[in-house]
């Protein structure tokens, strides 16, 4: 039998990269799986190759309004959710000094703010032994330039994941994080650098990695993919570093 054998999944910010990825393996263990994201025709895509068993829905992480309406399609739907993987976020890179108002809420609201609200408005839906991943960074303890305010949302992640896993336990709900290192997905041109940077930028990050390469997503969803299934039905409040060594050497 699959490990995740009609099991019901919701991966936020599922189009591409690590989460679709992960939406891949969801449904190859068995799983019933709902993407979302804010671009529609990304969506229709991602939908397309994932097959019969996935179902994209327009939805902004950084907007309540989104989110609940995400929960009411969710629960008409298929009534209960058994995995959710809050995976959405954004990377902005900017040095401190540089940080507006504007810059700092659209990353906060988004990484931070989104992720809890996404939990927070999911909770009544959760199965007993649901299991929550959130997606983190080890950007969140490395103090690398130029990333203050990513880092800062991602180490808040990871503090309200451990109050988390406390609190949702006498529901037999778990929560972990996983912290990537930096992985070959499109989170990089998104952030609006280009070409050129983002070829120095992962040059200058391969020579911090021992392994000397960036991750591939589908490395980080299996992780994902294991931390989802009853394998690990012992583990919560656990963050896992997968980084190529990266934070071995900070």
């Amino acid at each position: 039998m699959k490990k995740l054998q009609n099991k019901v999944a919701v991966v936020t910010g599922g189009s591409s990269g690590i989460g679709f990825s992960t939406a891949e393996n969801f449904i190859q263990e068995g799983a019933k799986v709902i993407i979302t994201g804010r671009n529609q025709e990304g969506l229709n895509a991602a939908a397309a190759k994932l097959g019969e068993n996935a179902m994209a829905i327009k939805s902004d992480a950084s907007n309540l309004a989104d989110i609940d309406n995400l929960v009411s399609f969710v629960t008409e739907n298929y009534g209960k959710v058994d995995i959710l993987f809050i995976n959405a976020g954004i990377f902005l890179p900017t040095q401190i000094g540089g940080v507006t108002e504007e810059f700092f809420d659209i990353q906060m609201n988004i990484n931070f703010k989104g992720a809890v609200f996404t939990l927070e408005k999911f909770i009544p839906i959760l199965a007993e032994g649901a299991s929550v991943i959130n997606l983190s960074s080890i950007n969140a303890y490395t103090g690398m330039s130029n990333t203050g305010v990513y880092a800062a949302s991602k180490a808040a992640l990871n503090s309200y994941t451990r109050t988390a896993a406390t609190e949702l336990a006498p529901k037999k709900i778990r929560i972990n994080a996983v912290n990537p290192g930096p992985i070959d997905t499109p989170i990089f041109g998104k952030a609006g650098m280009s070409p050129e940077m983002i070829q120095g930028f992962a040059q200058m990050m391969q020579n911090r990695i021992p392994m000397k390469r960036f991750g591939k997503p589908e490395e980080i969803s299996k992780l994902v993919t294991f931390l989802a299934s009853d394998d690990a039905s012992f583990i919560t409040g656990s963050e896992y570093n997968i980084d190529g060594g990266m934070a071995v050497l900070v």
